[in-house]
């Protein structure tokens, strides 16, 4: 038995069966819903539901209370369609997805870039053409079944000339797959990925100012968005706050720094939380999420684009709609929801 689940006000429309949660369905059929964690997390793909029942599998408060359940508010990643549904998700456009595919790859290269964050290129298979948005993410499929996501760092125009991908891995001490990054790994062992995945991408229908906010790793897909702009020529207004607690964590700023010579839409504000003074930091400190409330009291005219630690992506979520006047459907968001977070799920 399956059901037909239509999205609007795109009026996409697509078919779940009926022990498959409806973000499944959609990505197989490449409706583009947005998503995160896909594991009841992070809350990314929370969205309204206007008709149709759905029953729940687990999930964590956080992404998804009582209050807003009660209130018609499903999580598309673990919702079970019992009939024909409607539900509204203003990010899904009538754009196709591109197709996920599993493939493997070769490390090209690894460098250490910071006490805690290695950038790997991966070498792509140079007879099969793979296509993503820039802020996609792949999945590492792992030996044991096991997946581990991670954000491409590089523009899909840089494929031309080298098919590859960059990733920003940070270390997490006794981490299946970081150890084996920070450890073990080296140049030309070969993995499995799958992928492209993830609905944060730039959209180019609209002309409103950019603010892009990124806390620790959460860098690499907004460096991709920011090669994406250059290369297409975009030239809305962009502001990046790029949080992290010591200087150090800016592991890419003379990059930005670069690009901000060459792009004269886009600023960079730096922001440190936790700078000691050995770090001679004279720059904005605080939490990085509060710079930009600090600086746009008023986003009701402007999109954001916020990557990183799950806690300021959900500040940023809730805190730019409530206090700066943020439309909900302006506001993209790639929570980096790490293992640790998946284990706390009800």
């Amino acid at each position: 038995m399956s059901f037909n689940v239509t999205v609007q006000p795109s009026g996409r429309t697509f078919t779940a069966h009926a022990d498959e949660p409806l973000l499944a369905a959609a990505i197989r059929q490449g409706i583009g819903l947005p998503y995160g964690c896909k594991d009841g997390a992070c809350g990314t793909c929370k969205c309204k539901k206007l008709e149709g029942t759905v029953t729940h599998g687990a999930h964590q408060l956080k992404a998804l209370s009582p209050e807003e359940e009660a209130n018609g508010f499903i999580l598309t990643c673990c919702s079970i369609a019992h009939s024909d549904v409607v539900i509204e998700s203003r990010q899904v456009t009538d754009e196709s997805a591109f197709p996920v595919k599993k493939m493997p790859v070769r490390i090209h290269s690894l460098a250490k870039v910071s006490h805690d964050v290695m950038v790997i290129r991966l070498q792509l298979p140079a007879s099969d053409v793979f296509k993503y948005h820039a802020g996609q993410y792949v999945e590492f499929l792992l030996r044991d079944g096991d997946r581990r996501a991670y954000s491409m760092a590089n523009a899909p125009h840089t494929q031309a000339d080298q098919p590859g991908a960059e990733l920003h891995i940070r270390h997490m001490p006794g981490g299946k797959f970081t150890d084996q990054v920070f450890g073990t790994m080296k140049e030309k062992d070969i993995f499995r990925i799958e992928g492209p995945y993830g609905s944060f991408f730039l959209r180019e229908d609209s002309d409103k100012p950019l603010v892009l906010l990124a806390s620790g790793t959460g860098f690499a897909p907004i460096k991709a968005l920011i090669e994406h702009m250059q290369f297409k020529g975009i030239t809305r207004p962009a502001v990046l706050y790029w949080g992290g607690r010591r200087p150090e964590d800016l592991y890419m700023n003379d990059w930005v720094l670069a690009k901000v010579a060459e792009m004269p839409n886009l600023r960079y504000v730096p922001v440190i939380s936790n700078a000691l003074p050995e770090d001679h930091w004279a720059g904005r400190t605080g939490f990085v999420h509060k710079a930009v409330l600090e600086d746009f009291p008023d986003l009701s005219a402007h999109q954001v684009y916020a990557c990183g630690a799950p806690i300021v992506v959900e500040s940023a979520r809730d805190e730019y709609s409530a206090l700066a006047g943020l439309p909900a459907e302006e506001f993209f968001a790639d929570s980096f929801t790490t293992e640790a977070d998946k284990a706390q799920t009800a």
